[in-house]
């Protein structure tokens, strides 16, 4: 039997249509669902709709609808875009659906007969767009500290959930499972931030409201949404019902993939929800950061949404999965600009890969008939592009793994520019003229489509139609012999003889200017960085190569960081370089916590003169780039380098 293998994303809040910062969390998902598959995998992907509560019947009330006939158009639009966006997931969850609803009902009762929730009085802050209840020490200035919004004061009959009752044990448990909350910088926030100040008992059932699981003891209350939703991950697999095999099958959960905004009820509330019901707790939540635009978070009250559909039907499928995936690192925040993605585009898709592609399927027909020759003796410069080629295997799995996509794709990618240089090494056309170097020309045709379909398999996860296009074009079957992932194994897998299709573009290159013009007419001010201010940089005196030739830039990764005492501005930083330490201080405090500064990767000016702030010594500097609002961004490495690597 194969491992089994079960990975969630958040179920979304059906207020509206979904905008491009939800597919970026779904796509990442599927991409981890399709990659594990490939692996051999048994898999169980869930994803879903949480579909009740105050702002639901709200809106449901202005619209002139029943709330499950508002909610129900809304969930149509949800399944049509995962269509779309072909998120192959094996279950969809409603909140809404019976074999859901009971088995909440029967969770409710059963914390409640084990003395876990009790009857009570609620009084504070109530924000309905985020189904949240808030203390006036987390408000920010009156409002709601997740989305901004105005809050209303609430007092009513309610149920409360010993959530205090587990604090000491959550955070027990956190610290010693490092693992089970990622990012880090995730896991110090929830911490410091929420369990260390104190955890306030949860108010988990609502009067003011009727669209809701009703408990059943007592049908004045609707249970509240978070016991509602967050139980979905246990119901959709039959917990609590007749059948439960899915459940003995597949939970715990290996991953929760949870969007940062409600992050504190997946790590919070969920694990003290299992802890009192005694079962298994998931083994890893992953906190995502926010595909952003400038000015910040996508907000449909906002105005600043991207719709994906749009940027689908102009761009195709695989260009925008590649560009979601690539672009931002999953933890992280991620910018999107239309320059990005065209530019991304441009460069990766059509320059690097499908410019690769058309060039090896035209020189095959032009030099061989369409037919991929057969490998002669090899030289240096073919081992080389071979064992760059094996080797991806385990490059790709370490970062697919620890669900590091951009990084990933990153390194397919340096095959991908290898390949090209590779032509330009080789020179085809210069052997084509020489019959006596058929062979040779023969041996270079083939090492070009056997990497071409290493790179096939490869962005498989990622890219759900490219993959059989190249294949296809190469003259190859969708069969575990040319697409599987145990195929990166070896090299020598396409058969000599093999006919290859037609040459043809595979993403076409666009013209910038022209596009940009054509994509702000589709999405007014979506993607675009308006009004943003020019960067003035005082000119200095020009220097020599000799000059700057003095200077050493090394790559080093952040193993500690702490702020410096009775300083705003300053962290003080441990940095490996490999085959040594340093101490460095930087003045990055108010753009980077010191959490989430350990585990990067920075640029050092390694041979700049020891100097001292605050008292404390710094051995160098690390480098930033400044915008004109005096913002500070960090500079990095494009991928994973070796602690120590000089840049020149």
């Amino acid at each position: 039997m194969s491992e089994t293998f079960y990975i969630t994303t958040p179920i979304y809040y059906p207020s509206g249509r979904l905008h491009i910062g939800n597919s970026y969390c779904t796509v990442a998902v599927d991409t981890m669902a399709r990659y594990k598959r490939m692996r051999g995998y048994d898999v169980f992907f869930l994803t879903g709709t949480d579909e009740h509560g105050q702002k639901i019947e709200r809106k449901a009330k202005e619209a002139g609808k029943t709330p499950i006939q508002y909610v129900d158009e809304i969930v149509g639009g949800i399944l049509d875009l995962w269509k779309l966006m072909d998120i192959e997931y094996s279950d969809f969850i409603r909140t809404t659906e019976a074999r859901h609803e009971k088995v909440v009902q029967q969770i409710f009762t059963q914390l409640y007969d084990q003395g876990d929730i009790y009857k009570g009085a609620y009084e504070g802050w109530y924000c309905t767009p985020c189904e949240s209840f808030w203390t006036e020490t987390q408000l920010h200035d009156g409002k709601c500290p997740d989305c901004g919004r105005e809050v209303e004061r609430t007092k009513e009959e309610a149920y409360f959930f010993k959530l205090s009752k587990y604090a000491d044990w959550l955070l027990s448990y956190i610290k010693s499972n490092p693992n089970f909350i990622v990012p880090q910088s995730r896991a110090n926030e929830m911490i410091k931030n929420f369990i260390e100040p104190g955890l306030e008992d949860l108010c988990v059932s609502r009067t003011s409201f009727s669209w809701g699981v009703p408990v059943t003891f007592d049908p004045d209350h609707v249970v509240y949404v978070w016991i509602d939703a967050l139980s979905n991950y246990i119901t959709a697999l039959g917990y609590g019902s007749d059948d439960d095999s899915l459940y003995q099958k597949y939970w715990p959960a290996d991953i929760h993939v949870i969007g940062k905004d409600i992050l504190r009820f997946h790590t919070i509330i969920w694990p003290i929800i299992l802890k009192a019901l005694d079962l298994p707790l998931p083994k890893q939540i992953y906190g995502t950061g926010w595909l952003v635009l400038e000015g910040g978070k996508m907000s449909k009250s906002k105005g600043n949404v991207i719709d994906p559909v749009v940027l689908v039907e102009r761009y195709g499928l695989d260009a925008i999965r590649f560009f979601l995936m690539r672009e931002m690192p999953l933890g992280s925040d991620g910018l999107f600009t239309n320059e990005g993605l065209i530019n991304r585009i441009n460069s990766d898709l059509a320059n690097d890969l499908g410019n690769l592609l058309n060039r090896t399927v035209a020189m095959i027909q032009k030099y061989f008939g369409g037919t991929i020759p057969a490998m002669g003796p090899l030289e240096d410069v073919d081992k080389d592009l071979e064992q760059m080629a094996l080797g991806m295997k385990k490059t790709a799995e370490e970062s697919m793994d620890a669900m590091e996509f951009s990084n990933a794709l990153s390194e397919i990618w340096t095959l991908i520019r290898r390949s090209n240089k590779y032509i330009d090494e080789t020179m085809p056309w210069i052997l084509a003229k020489d019959e006596s170097k058929k062979e040779r020309l023969g041996t270079v045709m083939y090492h070009l489509a056997e990497t071409l379909r290493f790179v096939s398999v490869l962005v498989s996860p990622v890219m759900t139609k490219a993959p059989a296009l190249i294949r296809g074009q190469l003259g190859l079957t969708e069969d575990d012999a040319y697409a599987g992932w145990e195929s990166l194994g070896s090299f020598g897998a396409i058969p000599p003889g093999t006919k290859v299709g037609k040459a043809e573009p595979l993403f076409p290159r666009m013209d910038v200017e022209k596009e940009l013009a054509e994509l702000e007419s589709l999405i007014p001010g979506g993607g675009k960085e308006q009004n943003k201010p020019a960067v003035t940089v005082e000119k200095k005196p020009e220097i020599s190569i000799d000059d700057f030739g003095k200077v050493q830039l090394r790559v080093a990764s952040v193993t500690a960081a702490e702020k410096v005492e009775k300083s705003n501005k300053l962290l003080k930083l441990n940095l490996s370089l490999g085959d040594e330490t340093r101490q460095v201080v930087s003045g990055i405090a108010k753009y980077y916590s010191a959490e989430e500064m350990v585990g990067k990767q920075v640029v050092l000016v390694a041979n700049l003169k020891p100097a001292k702030l605050m008292g404390i010594v710094s051995e160098g500097m690390i480098v930033c780039a400044e915008d004109a609002d005096g913002n500070l961004k960090l500079i990095t490495p494009e991928g994973a380098m070796p602690d120590g690597a000089e840049i020149s």
